[in-house]
């Protein structure tokens, strides 16, 4: 890819007020560059709802990353309405629910008062210093490359995640599995929160 010239929007305020802006941004990037994996992060279901009216399955590859299963706790089994999911499906958007890239074990020893791990110590750091949805980006990028749902490793991706519900931050991004996680690179932050 030579120089780009983009155009940052930054949000006043986080959260999912942003989910509408932060779509459209992802797609006329996508156009833009001729990007056809679009992976973002949805915890109930209303942004993969507006990504699936906005991005034609048949165009670009389009995979949504939910909680793991009991992410909060072992009596919610999954926050994302299953038959929204399977109706979503159906309509040819691809899921995964896994234990996320930065946090699994170590984020259940840190709750229950153990002492940092670098990997969630590392998840922190980009958080506080970027953005919660920044940070997603990052993660479901190497998710999304762990499942082999990225099917080449070499193209640019866009991802889209936010700050608690809905979306508030746009990536650009060169996806690399967990196991290279360093070779990951954030190329553009297209949108994000102050």
């Amino acid at each position: 890819m030579a120089d780009l010239e983009l155009e940052a929007t930054y949000f006043e305020k986080a959260g999912p007020n942003n989910t509408d802006k932060a779509l459209d941004i992802a797609k006329k990037y996508a156009e833009q560059f001729d990007i056809k994996d679009i992976v973002l992060a949805s915890t109930t279901g209303t942004t993969a709802e507006k990504a699936s009216e906005l991005f034609d399955v048949n165009e670009y590859n389009v995979i949504v990353i939910t909680h793991s299963y009991y992410f909060v706790g072992s009596k919610v089994r999954q926050e994302f309405d299953e038959e929204k999911m399977e109706q979503l499906e159906q309509k040819g958007l691809k899921f995964l629910s896994a234990t996320h890239a930065m946090s699994g074990i170590e984020r259940g020893l840190r709750i229950k008062k153990q002492p940092w791990i670098f990997v969630d110590l590392l998840a922190k750091v980009i958080r506080e210093q970027f953005s919660q949805g920044t940070k997603v980006c990052i993660e479901i990028a190497s998710m999304a490359a762990d499942a082999g749902l990225i099917p080449d490793l070499d193209r640019d991706i866009i991802c889209i995640a936010g700050t608690g519900r809905g979306a508030d931050t746009v990536c650009l991004l060169k996806p690399a599995p967990t196991s290279e996680f360093m070779d990951v690179r954030v190329k553009a932050i297209l949108c994000k929160p102050l």
